[in-house]
């Protein structure tokens, strides 16, 4: 697998709403992907973006779970500074045989859909108000 093996996975990242820019993939010695990325902690559907990839790529069904996981990572805040400039988020691969093209097809087919579509992102018990930080 080479780098463009993530090209389609992060095209469709980037049209996720508050997703703002990937700053890296990487496979490493076993086969093993991953990819980091920025989230807007400011963006209205943060929240609604972080609880959707969270279900589906770490907790998508009971019985049939991706092997994949998705969390924040962030340096020591004591020494660099707060969440705004250096939160990001990862997904990682445990299984080599799991593609990046693989996970594109499995948040296709269970994210709203279109997926930049923000409208699609809000639920019944919402509104358009800025989330409280």
């Amino acid at each position: 697998m080479n780098d463009s093996a993530f090209d389609s996975l992060l095209e469709f990242l980037t049209q996720i709403p508050a997703i703002e820019n990937v700053t890296g993939t990487g496979i490493n010695e076993a086969g093993l992907w991953w990819v980091k990325f920025k989230i807007d902690i400011k963006h209205k559907l943060v929240w609604q973006v972080v609880q959707e990839l969270g279900h589906v790529i770490n907790y998508v069904s009971l019985g049939e779970r991706l092997p994949t996981v998705f969390y924040p990572v962030s340096p020591p805040p004591y020494m660099n500074g707060g969440p705004f400039d250096f939160l990001s988020w990862m997904i990682e691969n445990k299984h080599k045989d799991f593609t990046p093209d693989d996970l594109k097809e499995w948040l296709e087919g269970r994210l709203p859909q279109p997926v930049d579509s923000e409208s699609e992102w809000l639920t019944d018990d919402e509104d358009d108000s800025e989330p409280e930080l």
